[in-house]
């Protein structure tokens, strides 16, 4: 027989609500504990540890693609969290310096199996697209132009934009219920993508106008009642369960004692083994400082990565940060992962006494570290207040419009994504307030769009698996690359 669950790892109901005592108990028989299950777990840490791993196989796209995966597999598929759970959850890390996906990935793993939950999560998510892009770094230095993998990655690409369609769809019609909502999500959109507003600001806005709203007109802002079982079986997380991982200053003590000397310790040895002018040095310096700056995604800091890495310290070349963006947007995690191909390239050529091989991977693995570690510290620190705070109608309605400006977001993100899959060039307009990235209409690639098509009919026709989908486009853009349509 299985101990029983400590408080601070177990989300259980509110005693004070019978109907949320209905739905875990509902939650309780769906999944029922197993002998594999270690204290504390709501599900054995191994299958959780499965999960997620396949998960991270799945997560190309940016955080769009992730984030539909994220819900595809957790929410409709295991049933380990409810919608309105995990949307919450969403708003969040929304908030948080960093990738918001990852950053999702850790928080849902910390619910499910604890602060090793969390860890595991984390990892996974971002370990493939290290170990591509790592290899792909490689590839490049060795051998310049790939163009088999270019070819396969081409493929992916406009894949990609059928998943982040229907993440749009499917985050829409979950968090979208009142047409008030509906008009802040366009209106975020239209703030994003056509007057170049900064994402932090969009988001405070957001803020604002879901707090306003659920002042003035509370029912608007409240999510509409819903069974758990309208979609399947009663989720293992349901939206009303409390988790009773009590938020305390002892705790976040421990959090940030722990948690911030191993962040920068590999950034103190570099400095004391290869000096401080170093460019592990400089690149683990200057990364920490990236981690904690990257508001709105990785596309509203690359610029200035791109400028400091290209202009300050000539770690690569203009036309090199381009194709190792172009890398990360086809490599499963985080499209922030374009910082290990920076520190990669930087380090090859200035590896100190090092062989430059060996340079070339310390470099890009101190960087990815000092990149994703401060990720676990925003959820392992925030997160318990989070949740001893949903019932606050006021912070709910204030995540409520976040959430309905993440819908705009996505759609942003996706327009962006399809602008620069489609078409080889794009032209920016600047026209007052009004900022337009317009692709070139002689530059479309027909097998990009046939791809797109193709993979649009897997997903919503078909309904093929994201895995089966991606991997039958890659396949076709390795066919048409050898004949010459990509490259």
């Amino acid at each position: 027989m299985n101990p029983t669950p400590p408080p601070h790892d177990h989300p259980t109901a509110d005693p004070q609500t019978p109907e949320t005592q209905t739905t875990e108990t509902q939650a309780t028989t769906a999944t029922p504990t197993t002998p594999a299950t270690r204290a504390g777990d709501l599900i054995p840490l191994g299958e959780a540890t499965r999960a997620w791993f396949a998960i991270s196989l799945q997560t190309f796209g940016g955080p769009a693609g992730q984030i539909a995966v994220m819900q595809r597999s957790l929410v409709d598929e295991h049933r380990w969290i409810g919608e309105r759970r995990f949307l919450h959850a969403l708003s969040y890390c929304t908030l948080l310096p960093g990738p918001e996906a990852q950053q999702l990935a850790i928080y849902i793993g910390w619910l499910l199996n604890g602060t090793v939950g969390g860890l595991i999560a984390g990892t996974l998510f971002v370990l493939p697209g290290v170990v591509a892009l790592l290899v792909l770094s490689g590839i490049y230095v060795a051998f310049g132009e790939t163009a088999v993998v270019v070819a396969l990655f081409a493929g992916l690409a406009p894949a990609v934009l059928a998943i982040v369609a229907q993440a749009v769809l499917k985050v829409a019609r979950r968090a979208l219920h009142h047409p008030a909502l509906v008009a802040l999500a366009v209106a975020s959109f239209l703030a994003l993508a056509v007057f170049d507003v900064p994402f932090p600001v969009v988001v405070a806005a957001a803020a604002a106008i879901g707090w306003g709203i659920g002042r003035v007109r509370p029912a608007v802002m409240a999510a509409p009642a819903k069974k758990d079982t309208a979609d399947g079986p009663a989720p293992l997380i349901s939206d009303d369960a409390l988790h009773q991982s009590r938020p305390s200053t002892r705790r976040a003590l421990l959090v940030l004692g722990v948690g911030v000397p191993l962040w920068l310790a590999p950034v103190g040895a570099a400095a004391l083994l290869t000096g401080p002018e170093s460019v592990f040095t400089q690149q683990g310096l200057f990364f920490s400082g990236t981690a904690l700056v990257t508001f709105g995604g990785a596309y509203a800091v690359l610029a200035y990565v791109a400028q400091q890495a290209v202009q300050t310290y000539g770690w690569l070349a203009p036309g090199e940060m381009v194709r190792g963006l172009a890398l990360a947007e086809t490599t499963p995690g985080p499209l922030i992962m374009v910082v290990q191909f920076v520190a990669f390239l930087g380090a090859f050529r200035d590896p100190g006494t090092l062989d430059p091989w060996v340079a070339a991977v310390i470099a890009s693995l101190l960087t990815t570290w000092v990149t994703f570690v401060p990720c676990f510290l925003f959820i392992f620190l925030g997160a318990p207040y989070v949740e001893r705070l949903r019932g606050n109608r006021s912070l709910s309605a204030a995540l409520n419009g976040i959430t309905a400006a993440v819908v705009g977001v996505i759609a942003n993100l996706a327009v962006y994504f399809a602008v620069h899959t489609l078409f080889a060039t794009t032209t920016a307009l600047a026209w007052g307030p009004v900022h337009l990235d317009l692709p070139q209409p002689s530059s479309l690639q027909p097998g990009a769009v046939l791809i797109a098509v193709a993979a649009l009919v897997m997903i919503f026709r078909l309904r093929w698996s994201v895995l089966r989908t991606l991997g039958v486009c890659a396949l076709a853009g390795l066919l048409l690359g050898l004949v010459g349509l990509f490259l």
